[in-house]
This record gives structure tokens, C-alpha cells and sequence, in this order.
């Protein structure tokens, strides 16, 4: 027993000892070059062939350039491409603004994420690309705007006609697995739903911080079987429900009261399981060690 015990305080020291993944990754400041390969799942996995979105483009601006976080699969840059092309197409649109997609080689980032690992999420902001010529410094510093009610349970004025027809060109791309946005702006779209919407509306899926941009997840590219595709939702498995149910409400009521008025702790709560900001690379998928390692 006791040389199990010693054992296990070792393996604990080195794991304590080995560097995070999110340094080894974010310390990489170029991409693996050749095939563009997605690896793992959107919150745990890696990236080789990513590409960069340009800073600027016709119809498109990256923020927060200083990050280098405009890396992604190919797939997602052509996405983005195309979005922005729509997008101003909308009165007061000239394009979007961009926000993060992934680092060179994918990965865990240090801070801001979860996801956005394998180069197929990408933020876009709800703010209106008014201007395509700002300077970098003005992109690292300028805020996006929330277009959710203090309450969280309304959209405010600052969310148009405009914002919610990108919203729905986006959603029905076919390249779109599933788009990410505050609940009350899914509210506001169901209110106008009609049958023929369900296909897109249902990508939109509520959750907490996404009041100032919207995340889009594009699907594993065809082919890409080292890329883990997310796991259906409920709605999607009863027949193709739009999501105005049940759980959006849920988004609505119990867990706003649940902000305000937190459940007590657990008596016993359950060990603290490494998240992505936690992760070793021996965490990942073993191919991922080989993407840090190319040559």
C-alpha cells in the first residue's frame, strides 16, 4: 500500500511538472503546413493545415490582431469569406468583424476559451463593420457592443433586422453544425418563427457570454476522420424540434434565478477534473503531440 502510495504522489508531481498544453501551443506562432486536419473535438484537440484569415480583407476586419487568433481550417476561413460577402449586402453592414477563430496549430488557448481548438469555431461580432480601414491599434482596443437587455431576458435596439437575417444566412449554410448566442436573441427570433425557419433556427443554440458576438461550429469536414463530430442535441434527435421549448426557457427563468440566488455547494462535491485551461498535452489526442513535432 504504501509503495502504491508513493507511486501515485510521483505520477501526481510530474503531472504537475509537465507544462500545460495551452503553452505549448501558444507558443507556436506558425501552422503545420500540408493537409488541413482537424483533430479530436472542438474542446480537446488540435489543428494542422490552418490558414489565416488576412487582418483585412473586402468585407471583413480581424480584432484583436494582437492575439494571433485568426487560424483556421481552411473550410472556416472560406466561411467567413463568404459571411462577410452577405453581410454587406445589410444596410449599415460593410462586412464584419471578426473575433477569434484558433491559434496556428489549434489547441488549448491560456485564456477566453474552451473550444475553439481543431480551426472550425469562429467568433463574429454583433457590432457593425461600419468602417474596414481601422488601425490595428484601434482593433485591439475597441469593444463590442451587447445586444442583450441588462435582465438578459430581451434583445435591445441594438439588435436589427439587419443582425438577425446574417444571423439566419449563417445558420443556413450547410457548412454549419451549430451557431452559439444569448438566449434572449434566440427568444426574439422564435417569436417570428415560421415551419419553413426550423431547419436554421434550430442551429441556434442559447448560452451564457455570447451577448456581444455570436460563435459559429462548422461541421468535421467530409473525409476528416480524425475530427470528432459533437454529439446531436435533443432537439435534434425528437424529429427536428426548432429549440423554442422547453430549454430555452430554461435559459430564461431557472438559470437567471440561479445567478442570482446560487444552489448551495454539495456536501461532498466531486474532485476537480482538468479543464482545457488545465490540459497536458498527454490529454489531447496522441496525434496532436506529432502536430507540435512535425519534422
Amino acid at each position: 500500500m504504501r509503495a502504491l502510495a508513493v507511486l501515485l504522489l510521483l505520477t501526481a508531481a510530474q503531472a504537475q511538472a509537465a507544462p500545460r498544453a495551452t503553452a505549448l501551443f501558444g507558443a507556436e506562432k506558425t501552422p503545420v503546413t500540408g493537409p488541413a486536419e482537424p483533430i479530436g473535438t472542438y474542446a480537446r484537440g488540435c489543428a494542422a493545415g490552418n490558414v489565416r484569415l488576412p487582418d483585412t480583407g473586402p468585407t471583413w476586419q480581424v480584432m484583436r490582431p494582437a492575439r494571433d487568433r485568426a487560424w483556421g481550417n481552411p473550410v472556416t476561413i472560406r466561411f467567413l469569406e463568404d459571411l462577410s460577402r452577405f453581410a454587406a449586402t445589410e444596410p449599415g453592414w460593410k462586412g464584419l468583424y471578426i473575433g477569434d477563430i484558433g491559434q496556428p496549430r489549434g489547441g488549448p488557448m491560456a485564456s477566453g476559451h474552451a473550444s475553439h481548438q481543431i480551426g472550425l469555431d469562429a467568433d463574429v461580432w454583433f457590432l457593425p463593420a461600419t468602417s474596414l480601414t481601422l488601425s490595428a491599434a484601434s482593433r485591439d482596443r475597441i469593444a463590442a457592443i451587447s445586444v442583450r437587455s441588462a435582465d438578459q431576458r430581451q434583445v435591445t435596439g441594438a439588435f436589427t433586422p439587419a443582425t438577425a437575417a446574417i444571423l439566419k444566412h449563417a445558420a443556413a449554410d450547410p457548412r454549419v453544425d451549430r451557431i452559439f448566442v444569448a438566449a434572449a436573441i434566440k427568444k426574439a427570433l422564435c417569436k417570428t418563427a415560421q415551419p419553413a425557419d426550423t431547419p436554421w433556427l434550430q442551429k441556434l443554440r442559447p448560452w451564457y457570454g455570447h451577448e456581444d458576438h455570436f460563435h459559429v461550429r462548422l461541421k468535421c469536414p467530409s473525409g476528416e476522420t480524425t475530427c470528432q463530430p459533437q454529439r446531436p442535441t435533443v432537439a435534434e434527435l425528437s424529429h427536428g424540434g426548432n429549440g423554442c421549448d422547453a430549454d430555452l426557457d430554461w435559459w430564461l427563468t431557472t438559470y437567471l434565478d440561479e445567478l442570482k440566488h446560487p444552489p448551495p455547494p454539495p456536501r461532498t462535491p466531486k474532485p476537480r477534473e482538468r479543464g482545457p485551461r488545465d490540459f497536458l498535452l498527454s490529454d489531447l489526442p496522441a496525434r496532436c503531440a506529432a502536430v507540435l513535432t512535425p519534422n
